[in-house]
């Protein structure tokens, strides 16, 4: 079967993006959370933007300063039609997600 025009790529592994394991936990978190609106290795985004390079950047899309404070508050508070997640992630999960986020 060809998929003439299609462009693709396999999803790498965890081990293939070298991720430790609290990385790796985040990027479970991201899948199940987060992938629906946002794209982790594409610079276009989906219904929210794209996170590729987020921690490389000096400012979320929002114009707040990209740091572990100002993105915790995003995921836990929501942002415009980002939902909160207060109460739905641990504060493990939040961690995992954000060692995760700064491997984009």
């Amino acid at each position: 079967l060809s998929l003439c025009g299609c462009q693709a790529e396999r999803r790498k592994s965890d081990a293939e993006l070298g991720l430790n394991p609290t990385q790796a936990f985040g990027r479970r978190v991201f899948d199940a959370n987060c992938a629906r609106c946002h794209e982790p290795y594409s610079k276009h985004g989906l219904h929210g933007p794209s996170l590729h390079n987020l921690y490389k950047k000096q400012y979320l899309p929002s114009g707040q300063p990209a740091n572990d404070e100002r993105i915790t508050w995003t995921i836990l508070h929501g942002r415009a039609k980002m939902p909160a997640f207060d109460g739905t992630l641990s504060e493990r999960q939040i961690d995992a997600l954000l060692a995760y986020l700064k491997t984009l």
